[in-house]
């Protein structure tokens, strides 16, 4: 039997999917230690190897089959468009992605005008504006505070993720649009869901039900 290899996105995510994993019996004790500095995580017994990764990297470890399964938030499957299967919906770590601006750039999107968009997410952006609002824009990629461009004047709106929307309000910005619902997905690479089919579709099915109990 070889090892499945499950590339997890650091922090909250990787909290989080590991108790999930515990519901069904799948546990990874060396994960849990601190301190360690390793990079690959293994329980012999069920076969399984486990590692951690930056958001943006699983989809590709998953879709160059350096792990069979992956765990990341839907922003990140949709912004980097890895040939992949999203099979589940793990239902935590929900938030928004959004586009966002002062109540003065409202009208800025109901008239399609040319307007500048600042955003970490160019792709979702670029998808949304173009093929969905058919309203042409100018995107400007940042990496860090986004809620700082249209306040000091670099763009009209931002795209970005939305929580609770409080450092929105704080900087006297507002939800203008939602483009879509974001939450942790499962996604598998292509040739893994067929050659280990009965195990990752076993897998599937336990998580499933652990989500539909809680």
């Amino acid at each position: 039997m070889r090892y499945i290899t499950i590339a997890l996105t650091k922090g909250r995510l990787a909290h989080k999917t590991l108790e999930m994993l515990e519901a069904v019996g799948i546990t990874c004790e060396e994960m849990k230690d601190k301190s360690t500095r390793k990079l690959i995580f293994v329980n012999d017994e069920l076969k399984l190897k486990f590692f951690l990764a930056k958001g943006p990297d699983v989809p590709t470890y998953v879709e160059y089959g350096a792990a069979d399964i992956g765990v990341v938030g839907r922003d990140t499957i949709l912004e980097e468009g890895r040939k992949l299967y999203e099979v589940m919906d793990l239902g935590f770590g929900k938030c928004r992605m959004c586009i966002c601006g002062p109540e003065s750039a409202k009208p800025l999107l109901q008239h399609n005008q040319l307007i500048r968009v600042a955003t970490k997410y160019p792709n979702i952006a670029k998808d949304y504006f173009y093929n969905k609002k058919h309203q042409t824009v100018e995107i400007i990629k940042l990496n860090g505070s986004i809620e700082l461009a249209p306040i000091v004047g670099l763009s009209e709106v931002i795209c970005d993720i939305v929580e609770t929307g409080s450092t929105l309000r704080e900087n006297g910005l507002s939800v203008l649009e939602e483009v879509c619902p974001l939450s942790a997905r499962m996604v598998v690479n292509q040739v893994s869901m067929k050659m280990e089919n009965e195990r990752i579709s076993d897998l599937i099915q336990k998580l499933k039900k652990v989500i539909k109990e809680a």
